[in-house]
């Protein structure tokens, strides 16, 4: 019989913005319910966490720990089926390890994990269990992300030749964790963001989108790597040449400088018979421009999209999908997933559309050669094989 997938959650307690978010997308589609969590490092924090989110206070725990080990003793009809870990950067790992080798399927916010090394130990194990691991990579589920990735795979602007992406922000264009604004603290502290700022924080969310939309890998980098405020002790606008496997160039930007910017995310992709374009801040819009006839704008829940598209909309055409919802879809596949493994049952493959552990280790591994390239000579640094 289906049943909503149980959900623990470790970190996102009061005062954190992505927990928030996470738990909201989750419980969107009503496939999933949070039953329990860890959502501080402070035991009383983590309580009031609870308390604030209407959970049985014997099912908020001190640690991650605790509660993965208690969980897992509970009756099956009622223990947690998976953990969503939304802390910083260098509190991935350690958590994630634990849930997946106690057998609880995991969701986990990007980056994969503080440095290659634990990335590496990651995806081992992961390989070895039967446990579905997503990393939330959101931008992934916006329904003309999907729709992009479709008509590319269906070749319908021809070899792909150009790629650009960028995602300028302006929040950090002052020190602004010199104020103890909190999540600027983290982002900008080299013990919990790891090697990269901007390009750890962001750059790997247009890697990413970049990858996922063409279907193609970058190959070599040439990276321009600056800490344009003062005293800034990690990159806050990076920009980078790229050289893609099917031997199209590239260019990715990523800044939290660009004063005035919001949350601009936007790709552009050249083919040889059009090009497709779409932004995060207009996210029911892919405009399509083609080579020998006028653009087209595809709007989400418009027309004959392909059902990639179709199966990622809520609602009916002229009401926004957003931020939510494509966090929300990333859910909600999982989910189906997880219930798909409880029935003994194969997922549909648009079930199996969510970013994996793979493409964890293949961001950090891009993270760390822009890192390279920035401090090298060399005009072209080659990516792993």
């Amino acid at each position: 019989m289906l049943r909503k997938i149980r959900m623990g959650m470790i970190g996102g307690g009061r005062g954190a913005f992505i927990g928030g978010v996470h738990r909201m997308a989750a419980a969107l589609d009503g496939q999933i319910e949070l039953v329990c969590g860890a959502f501080s490092s402070d035991p009383e924090k983590s309580r009031l966490s609870g308390v604030d989110l209407y959970l049985d206070p014997n099912r908020v725990y001190d640690s991650y720990e605790d509660m993965i080990f208690q969980e897992k003793e509970l009756p099956r009809d009622i223990r947690m089926d998976m953990v969503s870990i939304v802390t910083p950067n260098h509190l991935h790992f350690a958590p994630s390890k634990l849930a997946l080798e106690n057998g609880f399927h995991v969701v986990c916010d990007k980056p994969l994990c503080f440095d290659l090394a634990e990335a590496n130990e990651l995806i081992d194990l992961v390989n070895s269990q039967e446990k579905i691991f997503a990393l939330m990579h959101n931008y992934t589920g916006y329904p003309m992300v999907k729709q992009a990735r479709a008509m590319i795979q269906h070749n319908d602007i021809g070899k792909i030749r150009r790629v650009v992406v960028s995602y300028p922000q302006g929040w950090l264009s002052t020190p602004l964790e010199n104020t103890d604004q909190k999540q600027a603290l983290w982002r900008t502290d080299p013990n919990k963001a790891g090697v990269a700022g901007a390009m750890g924080d962001i750059g790997t969310h247009a890697y990413n989108l970049m990858e996922y939309i063409t279907g193609l890998r970058v190959t070599h980098i040439c990276a321009d790597v600056n800490k344009v405020v003062k005293g800034r002790l990690l990159d806050d606008d990076v920009n980078v040449l790229l050289k893609l496997d099917n031997g199209a160039s590239g260019i990715l930007t990523a800044s939290q400088i660009s004063a005035g910017e919001e949350n601009d995310l936007t790709i552009k992709i050249y083919g040889e018979r059009g090009g497709l374009e779409w932004s995060q801040i207009r996210p029911n819009t892919l405009i399509v421009k083609w080579l020998d006839r006028p653009s087209q704008h595809y709007r989400t829940g418009v027309g004959d999209l392909y059902q990639a598209a179709t199966s990622a909309t809520r609602l009916p055409a002229g009401h926004p999908e957003g931020y939510l919802e494509a966090f929300a879809n990333v859910y909600k596949n999982v989910a189906t997933c997880i219930q798909a493994k409880i029935a003994n049952k194969k997922p549909n493959s648009l079930h199996l559309d969510f970013p994996t552990v793979a493409d964890g280790l293949r961001g950090m591994e891009f993270v760390n050669k822009v890192i390279e390239s920035g401090k090298s000579d060399e005009k072209w640094i080659a990516m792993a094989e």
